[in-house]
């Protein structure tokens, strides 16, 4: 797969669906997280964004019995939040004797930037090949900063799950035109701009594969932009940009690890985003997991249960966990955030920052669809 600047003009803007809720209403809430809950799985790290590795088609690939994951993984630091400046993809795999951890994922050398950020991995249908596509987050060698660029690793399956990475590079790059070039030196977490999260996703409808991902507008200059871009895989194997599939312009910053669940012809959109990343002159929701469900990947698209969100956190505890995925078999993984904060506050108590911080998978739960409405089962 080779990469391309891509320059193509600007489509009209009624190509692409947006997202104007004027009310967003209450959502089926996620089960209270508890004390049994927050047991890490792997002591030594904290853990969260995960994916796993996904066959072609979108199924969960099951290898000699086992599920694989990749986790954004740091060691556990007394702030939390210092995760993000060392994240590295962790991968580790879920079998009958349960969790095994397999290291980072990547090797230094195949690791373009001084973090790695949030991805997705499919198991090609050969079996055998597999792409990791993840987001380099600042330059390997360089001062820090929140430049984000796509990028794709190809290995192949071994004993121990995916592994043999045999080559990294860049796949899309923002025009700077529908897509604003993140490279921002300093920002403040949900405001920074995105161009992060790439999610593969073959079209049932076509056969034709594409990459859906973060993004900020680049036709807006305001502090609320955010866009879910599309990439498309063309037949000599090159990666171009199309025009985003919903824009939050005015509404939203961050519309968080975008992903695609084909059920019964329709195509269900998912994104998670907070309630701080809201316009606070606009309607706001809570940190939750949110949809909008159309006949095709382009669209036109419409807000799911009326308003787009799907799953909440429970009010009483609004950042118990984050970063939602939904797999082909429509059940939902997440990470435990901040849980058990029963009103409390990090300035009262700093302690909280890390005692209350999970830093490992939260409960599974699923999901029933049914055309327009998503809901928890």
């Amino acid at each position: 797969m080779n990469r391309v600047e891509a320059k193509l003009p600007v489509g009209s803007a009624d190509a692409i669906s947006a997202w104007r809720p004027r009310l967003i209403e209450p959502a089926a809430q996620i089960a209270t997280i508890t004390a049994a809950d927050a047991a890490p799985i792997f002591p030594a790290l904290d853990l969260w964004d995960s994916w796993p590795l996904a066959r072609e088609d979108g199924t969960t690939a099951i290898i000699g019995g086992r599920q694989y994951w990749f986790f954004l993984s740091s060691p556990r630091f007394d702030d939390p939040g210092k995760r993000h400046s060392a994240a590295k993809i962790r991968l580790a795999s879920h079998g009958l004797d349960g969790w095994r951890d397999h290291g980072d994922c990547l090797p230094d050398a195949l690791s373009p930037g001084s973090r790695e950020w949030a991805g997705s991995a499919v198991l090609h249908d050969d079996q055998q090949s597999v792409t990791l596509f993840f987001t380099a987050a600042g330059r390997r060698g360089s001062g820090h900063s929140f430049e984000q660029r796509l990028f794709a690793a190809s290995g192949r399956i071994g004993n121990a799950g995916p592994g043999e990475w045999a080559a990294s590079e860049e796949v899309i790059r923002p025009d700077g035109n529908r897509y604003f070039v993140a490279d921002e030196g300093e920002g403040t977490p949900g405001m920074i701009k995105a161009f992060r999260d790439p999610a593969w996703f073959r079209d049932p409808a076509n056969g034709q594969c594409h990459l859906l991902f973060t993004a900020s507008a680049g036709w807006d200059n305001s502090a609320f932009n955010g866009v879910i871009g599309l990439a498309s895989l063309d037949q000599a194997g090159n990666w171009r940009l199309d025009n985003p599939l919903i824009d939050a312009v005015g509404i939203n910053n961050e519309l968080e690890r975008p992903h695609v669940v084909v059920r019964d012809g329709r195509y269900y959109l998912f994104w998670s985003t907070q309630r701080r990343t809201f316009n606070p002159a606009g309607p706001s929701g809570p940190n939750g997991l949110y949809a909008m469900v159309g006949e095709s990947l382009r669209g036109p698209y419409r807000p799911v249960n009326g308003s787009g969100l799907v799953a909440a956190n429970p009010p009483e505890e609004p950042t118990q966990g984050y970063s939602w995925w939904v797999t082909g078999e429509g059940e939902v993984w997440s990470f435990i955030d901040h849980w058990g904060m029963q009103g409390r506050s990090f300035e009262q108590d700093p302690a909280l920052l890390r005692g209350q911080f999970g830093g490992t998978p939260a409960p599974v739960f699923r999901l029933a669809f049914a055309g327009d409405a998503v809901s928890l089962l």
